[in-house]
């Protein structure tokens, strides 16, 4: 059996960067993803507030910090934990996967989020169809051709442009009166000319073989219309992935996020949480500072 002073699962970016601390801290560890490391962070197309890039994407930034991390520890990717369970010996967790079981006397959870469908008549159907929640995925299929991208965060705008310089004719649609994304965004949106329906949410997404059209309600007046389309693409948040979680009898808030301390401890002893799967910002500079915290935190557990 596998034995391990730190296993962080998750391999986002707070969960690279915990195994980069971790094993600079001469500490044995492991880092396992039920995907390729990244997450969601791998659909970012481009950033502009990371410090140290003036513009980089999500994915180029995730392969060099890989690349870091597994000079540090070991990882493994497309492995799914499906159980954890407590232990009364020095290795205080037993870690169940899709290939092998591990033991550990810490566990970083940094299972992140996925994405928050619209429960609208037709998403189901459609998807893959037309219906997308990643640009930098889908994007290129729609070059030339009119779309809508719904929500009004920093994500939707962030891929609203990305769209736009891929040649897509993009719609933002957003529920509210205004945008929650930050300001140099909402300014881009404007400078790139995008047109924006605000007040408005999807009701129903309409095609044959392929979306052909949306319905739209006025969340002011009730009222329906018709909007042609050839693609909606999404993003109106995310679901934190607490599975793992309730199974140790973590603490969660009210939104269903892990609640932990400055030093990213949850309620339960040994186990730590990072990233956007636990109540504050979410954002990537965040969850890389979040696994430094949480990685000193497990080394300074394991010292006492």
């Amino acid at each position: 059996m596998n034995e391990y002073d730190i296993i962080i699962i998750g391999a986002g970016p707070g969960g690279l960067t915990a195994g980069i601390y971790a094993g600079r801290q001469g500490t044995r560890n492991l880092i396992i993803d039920r995907d390729l490391a990244g997450g969601l962070g791998r659909e970012v197309p481009e950033m502009e507030n990371y410090p140290g890039f003036d513009n980089i994407s999500g994915l180029e930034l995730i392969e060099k910090m890989k690349a870091q991390a597994t000079r540090n520890c070991d990882l493994r990717e497309m492995e799914e934990v499906t159980e954890i369970t407590k232990t009364d010996d020095e290795y205080r967790f037993t870690v169940k996967t899709t290939k092998d079981t591990y033991r550990s006397k810490t566990i970083i959870l940094a299972t992140g989020s996925s994405h928050r469908r619209l429960e609208a008549k037709g998403e189901d159907e459609f998807k893959g169809k037309g219906v997308s929640y990643c640009a930098t995925c889908d994007g290129f299929f729609f070059a030339g051709r009119d779309i809508i991208m719904v929500g009004g965060g920093n994500s939707a705008l962030q891929e609203a442009l990305y769209l736009k310089n891929l040649g897509a004719n993009v719609t933002v649609v957003h529920r509210r009166d205004e945008f929650r994304a930050q300001k140099h965004l909402q300014n881009q949106i404007k400078e790139a000319e995008i047109p924006t329906i605000l007040n408005a949410t999807v009701e129903e997404i309409k095609g044959e073989m392929l979306v052909e059209s949306v319905i739209l309600k006025d969340t002011q007046t009730g009222e329906l219309t018709e909007l042609p389309t050839n693609g909606v693409f999404v993003s109106v948040g995310y679901i934190p992935h607490t599975e793992l979680a309730k199974q140790l009898d973590i603490d969660l808030d009210e939104s269903g996020h892990i609640i932990i301390d400055k030093k990213q401890k949850t309620n339960v002893d040994y186990v730590y949480a990072i990233g956007d799967v636990c109540v504050g910002l979410k954002q990537w500079v965040v969850a890389c500072g979040e696994g430094a915290v949480a990685a000193t935190s497990a080394f300074e557990d394991l010292k006492s």
